[in-house]
């Protein structure tokens, strides 16, 4: 018999206002009650003629002929078509280092958008240690049974090694979409707010807030696509190539960003700057965005808590965007994780290339189309036209980058 959880509101023994289930009166708890998902056949087991296929001695023949030909594994099983979503719980939404098991509902949480987003099958995998060797070699032993591995809510700087070593040792793709899907719709809502001020993304100075998993794969996917120039600024500053603190991925940042060579503070940074994406959670002065190029953009994605309100950007910037839903151009993962595994599986990729995020971002900011406009430089995570532009479009960059393997 499950416990009963007791209504916080009550005293440690329930007795004020007696013991209740959280149920009662949040629908969040109500929602998760046994978990938002489960295993469900695609094969009927009606007789025992069902059985004998679907188990013994049916199954015997389709493992024989994998165990001869291992490429059959994608044709007779869910290989081609499942997700491993794995996390340590290190930094699980703002909620910082919760551990493996406060973690799950949201890997479940993420099983569910890959399915209802793109119909890839995905299984929350939540690990008992944060160390970078254990998780590497764990993930490693688990690929079998896998077509690609989402890493989700695993701190920086180990994210960065973790997601290396296991696209070094693994051959199906490995995606951390805490730095590349939160880059992949930056760059979407980016391109087409340059397009509506009628400037190219060359044009434009960026300064991202967080140098964390996605500022830096943010920034890396900006120079990638051609960004005039982009400065990123941590606790202590911009990162530059003259500071002496800087760890290994930051000192390889100031090697090809700012190449207007900013020092000092995130402030002195924002004066004349025309685009502000924010991944830090901080807060940024009204004066500071007042400082801004006119025309400027500002991307304020922390949640739930945005560096800049709204209110407050909409008095300077063009285009604004943040993270949350209840306002317009919301910058939302869930625009691109579904339909780049979606596309990557189909053509059974070997990996994720920088192509393939590219191509991502550029059919994503292609469904806006001619309804542009300041307040609709994204699309809702709700349009159904979005996870099949971005499945073909990195379909394509697959085979055209010879990772395709069909």
């Amino acid at each position: 018999m499950a416990a009963e959880i007791v209504n916080p509101r009550s005293d440690s023994t329930g007795q004020e206002s007696g013991a209740e289930p959280l149920d009662s009166f949040d629908p969040a708890f109500a929602l998760h009650r046994g978990g938002k998902m489960a295993v469900q056949a695609t094969v009927p087991v009606r007789d025992k003629d069902d059985l004998s296929l679907a188990y013994t001695p049916g199954v015997a023949r389709v493992c024989s002929a994998i165990a001869e030909q291992p490429e059959l594994v994608h044709d007779y099983t869910w290989k081609s078509s499942v997700v491993a979503v794995v996390t340590d719980g290190t930094a699980v939404l703002g909620l910082g280092d919760i551990g493996p098991e406060a973690s799950l509902p949201v890997m479940e949480g993420k099983a569910i958008l890959f399915k209802q987003f793109g119909g890839v099958d995905a299984v929350p995998i939540a690990l008992d240690t944060t160390d970078v060797d254990e998780i590497v070699e764990t993930v490693v032993r688990l690929a079998p049974s896998f077509g690609g591995v989402n890493l989700e809510d695993i701190s920086a700087p180990r994210c960065f090694e973790i997601e290396r070593r296991l696209q070094e040792r693994l051959d199906i793709p490995v995606f951390h979409d805490d730095q590349h899907g939160t880059a992949v719709v930056t760059l979407a809502a980016l391109r087409n707010a340059a397009r509506l001020s009628g400037r190219g993304i060359e044009e434009l100075r960026a300064v991202i807030s967080g140098a964390g998993a996605a500022g830096v794969a943010i920034a890396r996917m900006l120079v990638e696509a051609g960004i005039g120039d982009v400065a990123l600024a941590d606790r202590k500053g911009v990162v530059s190539a003259d500071r002496d603190d800087l760890t290994p991925v930051k000192r390889e940042l100031a090697g090809f960003t700012n190449k207007a060579g900013i020092s000092g503070s995130l402030e002195e940074a924002l004066n004349g700057a025309d685009v502000f994406i924010g991944v830090s959670g901080g807060t940024v002065s009204e004066e500071a965005v007042a400082s801004m190029a006119k025309g400027a953009f500002v991307f304020a994605m922390a949640n739930p808590t945005p560096e800049v309100h709204p209110e407050i950007a909409h008095k300077y910037a063009a285009v604004v965007a943040t993270g949350r839903s209840d306002f317009p151009n919301q910058i939302n993962n869930v625009l691109a994780f579904p339909g780049i595994f979606a596309g990557a599986l189909q053509v059974r990729a070997s990996r994720i290339t920088e192509g393939m995020k590219i191509a991502a971002a550029e059919a994503l900011a292609g469904v806006v189309g001619d309804d542009l406009a300041a307040d609709y430089v994204i699309p809702s995570p709700f349009d159904e036209r979005v996870a099949p532009a971005v499945t073909a479009a990195v379909a394509a960059a697959a085979r055209a980058e010879g990772v395709a393997r069909r």
